[in-house]
């Protein structure tokens, strides 16, 4: 049965095709700077024994069935991020994947269940380099599309200047009168994150006229506020959020002048979140016990966990000091051509109802 909106229909492919075909030709210069850098680009399984443990990220999962009708749960990765450490611990230096990556619980505008995911590793490097990478791709995505400034519906963003630095900390002062890293206990033995106090976080909050419910946690409090600073973010410049809150950055390696933050940036584009990018940890027992906390968290909210990956908590012990950093392709896309909907750039996106 065909419904009037299937991507397929020529007449409707025919709207998609000018931004299709710029997404080619992005992919081709984006590639085209990653090859010019030493960088090798490599294809990681989308199977994994673990998908990742992020608390609120969800897996589509599956079960692999042997010729012994054997049964094993595995599932459809959300990021390349632990294959890619391996690969770092196996001895590879730069590396870069085109993934597809899969996230459940995910529709909208800005999300379709499966996307392109530009993921990219710098062994020896700090996260510094990785931020610079993301300045150069910014303007290869708008000088391949032919514009100087990216759209996101009403917000634009000059494509050519040198994205802002602004850390999570300045933010949140500057909006809502915040001291954020007040409430999170400092001097911590550096085997643990600092720990955060969800009642001094509520008291600022409540003083500061942000509504709440009473069970909300740290973590909540914090996204609440990150929610509400994301529109304004990356307009009339791209704007790289950087010194993350440690408790908020289980796969990054905490900041040497500061415990309480990480080595963690997301980069902003006209109030999109396009990139997420970290001086990554190489310590395998913090490791454990940060993707422990998470599950234990995911288990309280939704009832399940995810398994850790034990080859990746022994590639984390093994890799050399590195930085990386994940980019949404289609989103990035998006920005470039001024396109709506996710869907709008993707070759073949999910057809609801099908």
């Amino acid at each position: 049965m065909t419904r009037s909106d299937d991507w397929w229909l020529p007449h409707r492919h025919e709207d998609r095709r000018g931004r299709l075909h710029l997404r080619a030709r992005i992919k081709q210069r984006l590639r085209a700077y990653l090859d010019s850098q030493g960088f090798v680009e490599v294809d990681t399984a989308c199977l994994q024994v673990s998908p990742g443990n992020e608390t609120h990220l969800h897996a589509f999962s599956t079960d692999l069935v042997t010729p012994s009708l054997e049964r094993r749960r595995l599932h459809l990765h959300t990021s390349p991020e632990f294959a890619c450490k391996k690969l770092l611990a196996a001895g590879e230096t730069r590396i870069y994947t085109f993934a597809p990556v899969f996230r459940n619980r995910e529709r909208g505008r800005l999300h379709h269940p499966e996307f392109m995911m530009l993921e990219w590793y710098r062994a020896n490097e700090t996260y510094d380099a990785v931020m610079a990478d993301c300045a150069q791709m910014l303007r290869i995505a708008a000088e391949t599309a032919g514009t100087e400034e990216f759209h996101n519906r009403t917000a634009t963003c000059d494509a050519l200047i040198t994205p802002d630095t602004l850390t999570v900390a300045d933010a949140i002062a500057g909006r809502f009168g915040i001291d954020l890293l007040a409430t999170v206990a400092s001097g911590v033995d550096a085997s643990a994150s600092p720990e955060p106090d969800p009642g001094a976080l509520a008291a600022a909050a409540r003083a500061a006229g942000i509504s709440f419910n009473s069970e909300e946690t740290w973590s909540d409090l914090f996204s609440r506020m990150i929610v509400a600073l994301e529109p304004g973010l990356g307009t009339p410049r791209a704007t790289f959020l950087t010194r993350y809150p440690a408790s908020e950055a289980a796969l990054a390696r905490p900041s040497p002048d500061d415990p309480r933050v990480a080595e963690r940036f997301e980069l902003y584009v006209a109030g999109v979140e396009l990139a997420n990018g970290f001086g990554e940890l190489n310590d395998g027992g913090i490791q454990r016990m940060r993707l422990e906390q998470q599950m234990a968290e995911r288990e309280i909210r939704y009832g399940d966990r995810y398994p850790i990956d034990e080859s990746f908590i022994a590639a984390v012990d093994r890799m050399p000091p590195a930085a990386g950093c994940a980019l949404g392709f289609d989103r990035l896309v998006m920005l470039a051509t001024g396109a709506d909907r996710i869907d709008d750039v993707i070759w073949t996106p999910l057809c609801d109802g099908t």
